[in-house]
C-alpha cells in the first residue's frame, strides 16, 4: 500500500543504525578488518600475475610459453641430477682437467716470476729487458693477421704516435678538469667527431667510456633511469636480439633489468620485429638493435625497430661497437648500406667503439644521445659527501687522460678520407672472401655464410646436409695457426676482418678450403671404415674423436643447465690473476 515498504526488517533495521551514526563517528574495527585486508592483499597478487601471465601469453604465445616452462623445468632438474655425489665429483674431475690444460697453456711452467716486491729497485736496462721478453712471448701472430678480430690496425707509424700521445699525458685524470684542461678538450672534441659520424641532430651529447661493455651498460642504465623518473616503471624490461651482445645481459644482472630475447631466424638473422612488438608492455624501458651484432656481423632492420619506438614513445639503442668507423662509411666507401644511425627518428642512443675501427688504444669507446637530458640520465651525483659534493659521468671515477690523449691523437691522424680508404680495404676484403666461398667447390659444399653480412664480419656455418661439423674445420684452422672465433646456437664460426686480416685474406681462404677438403676426405674414410665395421662401435669412436672447440661448444650446446661450462668460465678468470 502506498507509504510502505517492501524491505526485509533487517535491512531497514541497517539503514536506521546508519542514520544515527554520526559521519564524524566512523568503527575503526571496520575499517581495519583483517578478512578485508587479506581479500584486498589477494586481489592485488592475482591482478599482478594475471597481468604477467597476460604479458608473457601476448609476447610468447601459448607454445612459446610452453616451451620456456618446459626449458626451465629440464634445466632445474638437470641441475639436480648434477648435484648427486658420483655426478658431481665426476663433473668436477672433468673440469679440472680441462683447467688444468687450460694453464699449462696460460701460465708457462718455466716462466720468471715476481710474487713480490723487489727489495731493491730494478734498473731500466733491467726492466726494458724482461719487457722485451714479455712482449716476445709465444703468440698468436696478429701480425701477420692470423687473429680475428682483437688489433684493429696495428701500423707502427701510428703506434709510435699514440705512444708520444700517451706519453704526455701519462699522469692525466679527467676527474680534474681544472687541473688538466688538455684532456678535458680533448675528450669533449672525441665525443664530437663521433657524434658528426653518426649524423647526430643539434643538442645531442655523448661521453667517453672504457670500452664498448661500459657504453652499453651506460646506455641500459640511461634508459632505466628515464623509465623510473618519467613513467614510474619499477620493474624495467627490455627486449633485444638474441644475437645482441652479452653486454647488454650483464646490464640485467647488475641493474635488475628484466631482460626479454627475440629470436634472429634465418635467412636473414635479422631480429624478428613482429616478436619484438607482441615483447613490448608498460614495463619496457628500452629497445635494441645492432649494427651490426657480434656473432654473424648481420645489421638488424634498424628501421622497423625505430618505428616501433617512436610508435610506443621508447628509447631505442643501436650498438654500433663493432661496426665503429666501419659502418657509418659504408656509402662513402661505394658500399651498399642499411640505415641505422640518427637519421632514423626513433634512435635515441648509439654505442660506438673508437678502440675498434677507429684505431685508438684500448679502452677506448664512446656513447652517444639524441639528447643531453637523456645523457644526464647516467650521471652520478652526491651533493652530501663529507669530502665534498662528488660528480661522474659514468661508471669510473678517475680514467686515464693519456688513453683519451691517444684516442684524439689517432682520430686526427687518420681522418675522414683515412677511415674511408680502411673501410674499402676491410670491407673489401671481407667481400672478396664471401665471393671466395660461394666459388670455391669444397667450400660451397660444405659452408654457408650467414646471412647477408654488410660490413666487416663474416660467419659461416656448416650446410644442412654437409656431414662435416663447423668445429672440426674451426680446430683444423686452429692448427694452421689462425686464431677464429667460434659460435654456438646454431653452430658456427666467423672472421672479423681488420687491417692484418685484409692483407692475408687469401692465405685464410687458401687455409679454409684445405681445411674443408681435409675433413672432407676425413667423412670419406670414416664412412668406408665405418661401413666396414660394426657401425654403432665406430660411430661411438668418432664422437670421442672430436677436438677442443667441437668438445667445448658441443658440451655447452647439449647441457640443459650450463653450470659445468659456468664453472670453466670461472676457472679460467681464475686463471688470468694467476702469476
Amino acid at each position: 500500500m502506498p507509504g510502505t515498504t517492501r524491505l526485509p526488517v533487517s535491512v531497514r533495521q541497517g539503514f536506521d543504525n546508519v542514520r544515527r551514526r554520526s559521519p564524524g563517528r566512523l568503527d575503526a574495527s571496520a575499517l581495519f578488518n583483517i578478512e578485508l585486508i587479506k581479500n584486498l592483499i589477494f586481489l592485488i597478487f592475482c591482478l599482478r600475475w594475471s597481468r604477467r601471465a597476460y604479458w608473457k601469453l601476448k609476447g610468447r604465445g601459448l607454445i612459446g610459453t610452453l616451451l620456456e616452462l618446459y626449458d626451465e623445468a629440464r634445466r632445474i632438474i638437470y641441475g639436480w641430477f648434477l648435484r648427486m655425489p658420483g655426478v658431481r665429483t665426476k663433473v668436477r674431475q672433468q673440469v679440472d682437467e680441462a683447467l688444468g690444460k687450460l694453464q699449462t697453456k696460460l701460465v708457462p711452467a718455466n716462466a720468471n716470476r715476481y710474487l713480490t716486491l723487489p727489495k731493491e729497485g730494478w734498473t731500466e736496462e733491467a726492466v726494458r729487458k724482461e719487457l722485451e721478453e714479455l712482449a716476445n712471448m709465444d703468440h698468436v701472430r696478429w701480425e701477420d693477421g692470423y687473429v680475428s678480430g682483437a688489433v684493429y690496425h696495428g701500423e707502427s707509424d701510428l703506434i709510435a704516435l699514440q705512444t708520444e700521445a700517451y706519453g704526455k699525458f701519462t699522469v692525466a685524470n679527467p676527474i680534474h678538469p681544472d687541473v688538466f684542461p688538455g684532456v678535458r678538450k680533448m675528450e669533449a672534441e672525441v665525443v664530437a667527431m663521433v657524434l658528426s659520424l653518426f649524423n647526430a641532430p643539434p643538442g645531442a651529447a655523448g661521453v667517453t667510456t672504457a670500452g664498448g661493455t661500459e657504453s652499453i651498460l651506460m646506455a641500459c642504465l640511461s634508459a632505466r633511469q628515464k623509465g623510473l623518473v618519467e613513467r614510474g616503471i619499477t620493474e624495467p624490461e627490455m627486449i633485444l636480439p638474441e644475437t645482441a651482445h652479452t653486454a647488454f645481459r650483464k646490464a640485467g644482472d647488475y641493474f635488475k633489468i628484466k631482460i626479454h630475447l627475440v629470436a634472429c631466424p634465418a635467412p636473414s638473422y635479422q631480429v624478428d620485429i613482429r616478436r619484438v612488438s607482441r615483447l613490448i608492455n608498460r614495463n619496457t624501458i628500452l629497445l635494441v638493435g645492432s649494427a651490426p651484432n657480434f656473432p654473424h656481423g648481420i645489421i638488424d632492420d634498424i628501421s622497423a625497430l625505430s618505428k616501433l619506438a617512436v610508435k610506443h614513445r621508447l628509447p631505442l639503442h643501436v650498438d654500433c661497437c663493432l661496426g665503429s668507423f666501419m659502418a657509418p662509411l659504408l656509402e662513402k666507401a661505394g658500399f651498399p648500406t642499411a640505415p641505422f644511425d640518427f637519421r632514423l627518428k626513433g634512435v635515441t642512443s648509439i654505442s660506438c667503439d673508437t678502440h675498434k675501427y677507429g684505431f685508438a688504444p684500448k679502452g677506448n669507446s664512446t656513447v652517444l644521445y639524441r639528447t643531453a637530458d637523456l645523457r644526464a640520465y647516467q650521471y652520478f651525483v652526491d651533493p652530501s659527501w663529507s669530502g665534498g659534493v662528488y660528480a661522474s659521468p659514468g661508471l669510473a671515477g678517475s680514467r686515464p687522460g693519456a688513453l683519451i690523449a691517444a684516442c684524439w691523437a689517432s682520430l686526427v691522424r687518420v681522418g675522414e678520407q683515412g677511415y674511408i680508404e680502411a673501410c674499402k680495404t676491410i670491407v673489401g676484403a671481407a667481400k672478396h672472401f664471401i665471393d671466395f666461398v660461394h666459388s670455391s667447390p669444397a667450400c660451397n659444399a660444405e659452408l654457408e655464410v650467414m646471412g647477408n653480412p654488410l660490413v666487416s664480419v663474416v660467419a659461416l656455418r656448416s650446410k644442412p646436409r654437409s656431414g662435416i661439423s663447423v668445429y672440426d674445420i674451426a680446430d683444423a684452422m686452429s692448427e694452421r695457426g689462425w686464431h677464429l672465433n667460434a659460435l654456438q646456437n646454431p653452430p658456427a664460426m666467423h672472421v672479423a676482418f681488420t687491417m692484418p686480416v685484409a692483407r692475408a685474406w687469401e692465405r685464410l681462404a687458401a687455409d679454409l678450403e684445405a681445411c674443408v677438403e681435409a675433413e672432407r676426405e676425413k667423412e670419406r674414410v670414416r664412412k668406408v671404415e665405418g661401413a666396414a665395421a660394426s657401425g654403432a662401435g665406430e660411430t661411438k669412436k668418432k664422437k670421442a674423436e672430436t677436438g677442443d672447440t667441437a668438445a667445448l661448444y658441443g658440451v655447452a650446446g647439449s647441457l640443459p643447465n650450463k653450470s659445468v661450462v659456468v664453472d670453466m668460465a670461472r676457472g679460467f678468470l681464475d686463471l688470468l690473476y694467476k702469476a
